[in-house]
């Protein structure tokens, strides 16, 4: 039988989700890959259980997640029924619905019978009874944003789910997402967009700041940019990664491995060593330094791959003139000539 960690608590810090009542772990666990029907159970099973024994409370999923779609989920399942089940009250479970899912009209986008029907399957899966936090995954411009956000209202008076959030809404989507919500009387919780060294969008289309406004909190994912912000493809591109074995689902594009991009990385990689970290764990460090961001989602293929990115909680806060050389390096000033 799994005991988790007694000290699990005393290992994380805990952030408060924009204005609500809810804590998240400053690192939250995502089973976006990694968790498929092809997948070693075993291992997917010791990398929730190190999650837990580690303070980690949150864990991310979507009904496409696998492959194929819903596997992720129902290897959750599993794992709740057999290790985690007596500690559901402690645990924060999210799951999410808007990308294509079963053949037909009704099986994508954002209609109420879409959001509705994917959540009750995720819930299945799961065993649940309701899940923390249900997330509309990207906008459907080809359904009124009322529709969807009245279905997400409409599911948390049904008791399916507590909380509900967004993910890939512009900061002019969310502000009308979280109007209507509001005036439906269910508050929008949460936003999931995606944020790392590479990709800093967030900050350049103004974010953070609607977020703020909104009282939401923000839960980034793909910290390290699909692997780049580690060292496993300073020398290329190794056989056994994603980038070689995998094309869509979220894989890195190998175009995306230039060499300006290589020469980015060593120069952040030379920063993080002189800081006694890994590239990953400054990466990491680096997204958490903004305390508007509520959590920061890690993936993991091992076990010891999340003790490892929580060393990103140990380090010193980031100096002005550490944040200066990550700017220099990220965003070179041109050559004189």
């Amino acid at each position: 039988m799994y005991i988790p960690a007694p000290d699990r608590y005393t290992q994380m810090p805990y952030r408060r989700c924009g204005r609500s009542g809810l804590q998240l772990p400053a690192c939250s666990l995502g089973l976006w890959h990694n968790f498929g029907a092809t997948d070693d159970f075993g291992r997917c099973r010791s990398i929730v259980r190190m999650a837990f024994d580690k303070g980690i409370t949150h864990f991310d999923l979507a009904n496409n997640y696998g492959p194929p779609p819903g596997a992720a989920e129902t290897t959750f399942g599993r794992i709740l029924q057999e290790d985690l089940a007596p500690y559901r009250e402690e645990l924060v479970i999210s799951t999410k619905a808007g990308w294509p899912m079963w053949p037909g009209p009704y099986g994508d986008g954002g209609s109420r019978k879409y959001l509705t029907a994917s959540l009750d399957q995720s819930l299945r899966r799961m065993g649940l009874d309701y899940v923390d936090i249900f997330y509309h995954h990207r906008p459907d411009p080809a359904t009124p944003l009322e529709e969807s956000m009245r279905a997400l209202d409409s599911l948390v008076r049904q008791g399916k789910a507590l909380y509900v959030g967004i993910s890939a809404y512009s900061p002019q989507e969310t502000r009308a997402a979280a109007d209507i919500l509001r005036s439906l009387g269910t508050p929008l919780l949460v936003h999931q967009p995606r944020y790392s060294l590479l990709d800093r969008q967030l900050e350049q289309e103004g974010l953070l700041e609607e977020l703020e406004r909104q009282g939401m909190g923000c839960v980034t994912f793909s910290p390290l940019a699909q692997g780049l912000l580690t060292d496993k493809y300073l020398q290329g591109i190794p056989p056994d990664s994603r980038a070689a074995s995998q094309r869509g689902n979220g894989a890195l594009d190998a175009g995306a491995l230039d060499e300006n991009t290589i020469r980015k990385i060593r120069r952040l990689k030379d920063l993080a060593e002189s800081r006694g970290q890994t590239l990953a764990q400054m990466a990491l460090a680096w997204v958490l330094r903004d305390q508007r961001i509520s959590s920061v989602i890690l993936g993991a293929s091992r076990p010891e791959q999340v003790t490892d990115s929580l060393r990103c909680l140990e380090m010193p806060a980031f100096s002005a003139a550490e944040l200066n050389v990550i700017d220099e390096a990220l965003h070179p000033e041109p050559a004189q000539h």
